[in-house]
């Protein structure tokens, strides 16, 4: 089965207004834990974090 890797980058700037690098960083370490011992982060695996992290973000608020 072939698998298309994906172009490894560093840390994109956050699109969502009001997250900071950091938070998308700390965020994104944790979803990939498993993965970061053994290869970087790839766009697709910011973009996702990212998300994530709003959608937590914005249940949390739902819920208060």
């Amino acid at each position: 089965m072939k698998t298309k890797q994906s172009e490894i980058v560093e840390q994109p700037k956050p699109f969502t207004p009001g997250l900071t690098p950091a938070l998308v960083r700390q965020h994104a370490y944790a979803l990939f834990r498993d993965k970061l011992p053994n290869q970087p982060l790839t766009l697709e695996d910011w973009v996702l974090a990212e998300k994530d992290l709003v959608n937590d973000m914005e249940l949390a608020q739902v819920e208060t």
